[in-house]
């Protein structure tokens, strides 16, 4: 198992901006000491209730500024939002900064108001993800000037300035659990994320099919399948859960809060629900509803909070439902006291990780 602090980089009404980015920061320091693998950020956009992280690339040139040896990464990149040469030469110039070792995340979005606020093309998000995939290629593989012809860019005679320190470039990542994408993903040697909202049987169903797809096109290496979770470790579980359970309902509610609308948070909670059931999707759409119910989501192992001992078995647990051998710790959720936060990633850094390290699920 691998490790990655991941960060929403939640809005805090009792922070600036300023002092929020701070605070990330000593989290991330505290977390390359206690030897975590990686630290990535989302990208989201017009939402200060929830998010306040729309420049992923900043993020990864300060995360490798305060850390020594975790990989620093966007997860990701909402790729219909750029233009993909500028995604390509900002990939090339924070390997750089972080001294090879940023990794690259990518997604679709599937949030529309990003996209119209950028007067975007929702509609056809993926196809814009599988061409900045293919640029990034075809640039990084280039040692001169080089042609490139995709459905949405045409580039003649291009040279990237700086050319990235891993070779042909940095490990990529897409969040998706899309039965179109994975096997493109698996193919082309693109590591997979998914998040808790996705039931883990079903996620097991589809990256299997991935993990076939992944040995027969001759990989060296295992891919590496991140998941999403919220994680908060004290000392006993009664204490865990009494500090962990306000912060985790209102995280789900900023979590709500990412997609803009001018309804009532009820009604607002009811669409998105609305929205997977759809969608085909009736497991996503309970665990929506069950967003704010910090019972339900303990209970099921959708949020990992407890003692040493009982986190790292609930880890574990779900790592072999759920096929994924990459943890994503959202670990700074609500308004949780500094101190809390520290104590949590001290205690999974010491306690957790040593006992998961030489498990493998796959």
């Amino acid at each position: 198992m691998k490790f990655a602090h991941f960060s929403h980089v939640w809005g805090k009404a009792a922070m600036t901006p300023a002092a929020r980015y701070e605070q990330l920061w000593r989290e991330l320091e505290l977390c390359d000491r206690f030897g975590f693998d990686f630290s990535f950020c989302v990208e989201h956009h017009f939402g200060p209730l929830e998010s306040w992280m729309p420049t992923p690339a900043v993020y990864c040139a300060s995360a490798a500024a305060h850390t020594r040896q975790m990989r620093p990464g966007p997860m990701g990149f909402v790729a219909g939002l750029y233009d993909p040469i500028r995604i390509a030469e900002e990939i090339a110039v924070l390997d750089n900064v972080s001294g090879g070792r940023l990794e690259v995340g990518m997604v679709s979005g599937i949030v529309p108001s990003y996209f119209a606020g950028y007067g975007a093309d929702f509609a056809r998000r993926k196809e814009h993800l599988i061409e900045a995939v293919a640029l990034l290629k075809v640039a990084t593989a280039s040692d001169g000037p080089f042609d490139f012809e995709g459905p949405f860019h045409r580039y003649r005679r291009l040279m990237l300035s700086v050319r990235p320190l891993q070779k042909p470039h940095p490990p990529l990542w897409i969040s998706t659990r899309d039965p179109e994408l994975l096997p493109w993903m698996a193919r082309n040697g693109i590591n997979a994320t998914y998040v808790f909202l996705f039931p883990r049987r079903e996620a097991a169903k589809r990256y299997a099919d991935y993990l076939r797809q992944w040995r027969e096109a001759g990989h060296p290496h295992k891919p590496r399948i991140g998941y999403w979770m919220i994680v908060y470790v004290d000392e006993t579980d009664e204490r865990a859960i009494a500090t962990a359970r306000p912060h985790i309902v209102e995280a789900g509610r900023r979590f709500l809060n990412a997609e803009p609308f001018d309804v009532p948070f009820e009604e607002q909670h009811r669409r998105l629900a609305e929205f997977f059931d759809r969608r085909g999707e009736p497991g996503e759409a309970e665990i929506f509803r069950q967003l704010l119910n910090f019972d339900y989501l303990f209970e099921r192992d959708l949020v990992f909070v407890g003692s040493p001992e009982t986190v790292a078995a609930k880890i574990r647990a779900a790592a072999a439902e759920g096929c994924f051998n990459t943890l994503f710790c959202e670990m700074n959720f609500g308004d949780l006291a500094e101190v809390d936060l520290m104590r949590s990633i001290r205690l999974f850094g010491e306690q957790v990780m040593p006992r998961l390290r030489d498990y493998e699920p796959f």
